[in-house]
């Protein structure tokens, strides 16, 4: 770990204009510097809740309010706890760390350091996250105002080559989604801005609008928990919020608070911690509120409580009436968008740190078209071919940043502790991606066991070994010894941050 007082080159990064320094400052300057400084930390944490509330997010809150019947607050707790704090963490962890998930992966390992990261960038990026966004938001928001107008999707479906199915509706949604997303992530200096200022404080207003019509209007649905939801409340809603996958964003979106943060003028190490830590803060109080919101909301419409979807629809519908479609649709939109944006960045600025030939805007465009291509086979293929591949991954991502949160706290570099758990966990996640494909075999004989199930069944024996690995690396005096944890990627991830190749 770094001393106190040292400053890493990686983070010291200042432009010439902020080097010059005015040699007395009044307490009016250093005022409004403390206001402006403020305001920049609020912006980019608007932001960065943007980032992480996608159409997924949207969905997951009002199923817990419809199943969780008296058993609510519990649920809540359990799922904020995985849901919000667990990714706000691991962003912070990785943000601070200066290195990002490049820098993370490769204190396991140098093959595991090249083979990981760009794997969760491809698979968080235009190979699956960023076309998937465009799909459901076609699928929640434009299909439903079509539909509204008078236009039946389905109706004009086109068969090509006798077997290429080609929704006109869908091609054109995409075009149009990409157009946006491409035009407010190529400028990676004007992302917190664009976002932060302008579309998050639009996304948090049509969901106070919706949330406050449905609580004004509608009483609570009397019904009992669902299974589950019933015996142990607090362990699902734990489980619930692991499964918004939002870790998976949070260890990419790292190197995109880092550079929105130096383009509002943090520069040192301790201001990026401090600011990283103040808008991760207002990101996971934002998120806290909406999805509480959201999930009374679900507790007040009546239907099938496992479909998050139908009960958002119809509690707009029900307490907006028309208006209720295009508030629906509007949030759907706003949360996709700036979602797809910042992924999009993120993806382009690892690009550009391994394919340094090619520019951070011709990434963000390349990576566009292909999101865009994708985007066109449809929800339903995008999610068969790659659910496996975040089976896969978020085992290794989630034990990496908890070794990492770890390592934080010991003055040397906990080595086999790195190597142990995200060993397990890599392992372990391929057996439940092997099942998601029908290779059920290992599974099988995991189960047997009684503690394995594909989704949670990696977490009780990555915690074990990770233990082991722990006490091995105290007894070899890694643990004290001061050591550096910097993994030589430096350059790199100073290429992902600037995207500069």
């Amino acid at each position: 770990m770094h001393e106190p007082d040292q400053e890493p080159k990686r983070l010291t990064h200042v432009s010439k204009q902020n080097q010059s320094t005015s040699p007395a400052v009044g307490a009016a300057g250093q005022e409004l510097q403390a206001r402006s400084g403020a305001a920049s930390v609020a912006t980019t944490g608007l932001m960065l809740f943007a980032l992480f509330f996608g159409a997924g997010n949207l969905i997951f809150p009002p199923v817990l309010g419809a199943s969780a019947g008296q058993n609510l607050p519990v649920v809540m707790a359990g799922f904020l706890l995985t849901g919000v704090l667990l990714p706000l963490v691991s962003l912070i962890a990785v943000s601070t760390s200066g290195e990002g998930v490049l820098g993370l992966a490769n204190r396991v390992g140098k093959r595991f350091g090249a083979v990981m990261p760009a794997v969760v960038y491809l698979a968080i990026g235009p190979l699956y996250a960023i076309p998937r966004v465009a799909t459901v938001s076609y699928e929640l928001a434009t299909k439903p105002v079509l539909a509204l107008l008078g236009y039946a999707a389905e109706e004009h479906v086109l068969t090509v080559f006798g077997y290429l199915v080609v929704d006109p509706a869908l091609a054109l949604h995409a075009a149009v989604f990409f157009a946006m997303t491409l035009f407010l992530a190529i400028t990676p200096s004007r992302l917190a801005d664009r976002v932060g200022r302008y579309l998050t404080p639009l996304l948090l207003l049509l969901i106070a609008v919706l949330c406050v019509a449905v609580l004004l209007h509608e009483p609570v649905v009397e019904r009992g928990a669902e299974p589950g939801f019933d015996v142990s409340p607090f362990a699902t809603g734990l489980t619930r919020g692991y499964f918004t996958m939002d870790v998976l964003g949070a260890i990419v979106f790292g190197l995109v608070v880092i550079s929105a943060v130096r383009e509002q003028g943090f520069t040192g190490t301790r201001q990026v911690v401090r600011a990283t830590s103040g808008a991760a803060a207002i990101s996971a109080l934002l998120l806290g509120l909406v999805y509480l919101g959201l999930a009374l909301v679900g507790a007040r419409v009546a239907g099938d409580p496992g479909n998050g979807t139908k009960l958002l629809s119809t509690a707009a519908q029900t307490s907006l009436g028309v208006w209720g479609t295009l508030v629906f649709a509007g949030i759907v939109l706003l949360a996709c968008v700036t979602t797809a944006v910042g992924l999009l960045a993120a993806w382009a600025g690892y690009a550009t740190s391994v394919l340094r030939l090619i520019s951070f805007e011709r990434h963000v465009v390349l990576g566009a078209l292909v999101s865009f291509l994708l985007a066109n086979l449809g929800l339903e293929l995008i999610l068969r071919i790659v659910s496996p591949v975040t089976l896969l991954l978020y085992p290794a991502a989630i034990a990496l940043v908890v070794v990492t949160i770890l390592d934080g706290v010991a003055p040397g570099h906990l080595r086999l502790t790195y190597v142990g758990a995200t060993a397990t966990a890599s392992l372990l996640g391929v057996v439940s991606a092997l099942a998601d494909v029908g290779v059920t075999a290992p599974s099988s004989l995991l189960a047997r066991t009684g503690l394995w199930n594909d989704a949670t069944g990696w977490i009780l024996p990555t915690l074990l070994v990770a233990g082991a690995c722990l006490w091995l690396d105290v007894r070899a005096g890694r643990w004290s010894k001061p050591a550096s944890d910097m993994s030589g990627v430096t350059e790199q991830v100073e290429r992902a941050v600037t995207g500069q190749g």
